[in-house]
């Protein structure tokens, strides 16, 4: 039975470019916003129970991080998109939850996405969209669900460690892309840790029938984790090289730690898809050997009783003068024939180290 695919596209063909649709399933998710307002002194940190509370950020002296959780809710995002003046197609690639990772550049604000992995507790790979908008003293962020790997920044501004209390919205752009990385080394530990376990499984000769399956859902991981994490590195280079107002020269030196990072992914990500490979041609020598031993001893067995046949064979036809038959040790001479046979060819065979 063929497996049903969601294809997200069909929902925007033919609409008209700029169109707020959604193009997830989590249709019922609730709506969530919360607001980190904070300078080097203070922050306050708020849950917004509406979309209009969060317009009185745009212009204050200090920083601050929205976090909206939910993107089927397009009119409260298209409301917020023209309070901060946010283009239609940058909200159009928010709620498109399709976007291959890759930044714009805006007047007066950037416009980031990535993809946001994680595992589940079923050690399952949760793989997210989230958008970024980073503005002159601001951050707004969108979430398709709540869960997030954002905890240890958001402990950091409560209890002003590090710099983000101390820097521009710029750093915390970089924290927060910086703990989206981070993630991805979890991501290909884990995975490090399956081809290990897969290795010592196929060697031992123990694997199942159900690990040729395994193997491909281990690929189709690694695969997609490595369409996540490849055009990031274009991002944060363009970052880089960016000669944006937004991003202050001291901020760049930690973009660039972002990118080393990315690259080391990067290369454990092309290590692990060619060891996946490796682990499947493994897999199947190994199913090809077993045959192969089976049809060895098949074989034998065979060479073994095609002569006992033989004689057997002759001495079943109905003949009535066949000289052997009037001899009374006949019968025991026969099997004495057939048992010499049959040892002088497992001794051959074992000279021949077949067996």
């Amino acid at each position: 039975m063929a497996k049903t695919r969601n294809n997200s596209y069909k929902k925007k063909a033919g609409q008209a470019p700029g169109t707020l649709i959604y193009t997830g399933e989590k249709q019922s998710q609730k709506l969530f916003i919360e607001a980190f307002d904070y300078d080097e002194n203070q922050y306050t940190e708020n849950e917004l129970s509406n979309i209009e509370e969060a317009f009185g950020f745009k212009h204050t002296n200090s920083k601050t991080w929205i976090n909206l959780n939910g993107l089927n809710h397009i009119k409260d995002i298209e409301t917020l998109g023209k309070h901060y003046n946010l283009h239609h197609l940058v909200l159009e690639d928010v709620v498109n939850i399709s976007q291959r990772p890759k930044i714009d550049e805006y007047e007066d604000y950037l416009f980031i996405v990535l993809k946001m992995l994680y595992y589940d507790k079923g050690e399952t790979i949760v793989s997210e969209q989230v958008s970024f908008i980073l503005g002159k003293s601001y951050v707004l962020t969108f979430q398709e669900s709540e869960g997030d790997v954002f905890e240890s920044v958001r402990d950091r501004i409560r209890m002003a460690k590090g710099r983000v209390r101390y820097m521009e919205s710029d750093y915390l752009l970089y924290a927060l892309i910086d703990a989206v990385v981070d993630y991805y080394f979890n991501i290909i530990e884990v995975l490090g840790d399956k081809i290990e376990d897969f290795e010592t499984e196929i060697f031992s000769g123990n694997a199942s029938e159900d690990t040729s399956k395994n193997i491909q859902d281990l690929k189709r991981e690694i695969l997609r984790v490595r369409r996540a994490i490849f055009p990031l590195r274009e991002v944060i280079s363009r970052i880089e090289k960016n000669d944006n107002e937004l991003i202050q020269q001291k901020t760049i030196t930690y973009f660039r730690d972002i990118y080393d990072h990315l690259i080391q992914v990067s290369e454990n990500i092309d290590i692990y898809r060619e060891m996946i490979w490796s682990l499947m041609d493994m897999y199947m020598t190994t199913i090809s050997n077993k045959m192969n031993e089976v049809m060895k001893v098949l074989t034998i067995m065979a060479s073994i009783f095609i002569p006992l046949t033989f004689i057997a064979g002759i001495y079943g036809m109905n003949f009535d003068y066949i000289p052997e038959l009037q001899y009374k040790y006949s019968y025991f001479i026969l099997w004495g024939v057939m048992i010499v046979l049959f040892v002088g060819m497992l001794i051959y065979f074992k000279k021949k180290k077949w067996l």
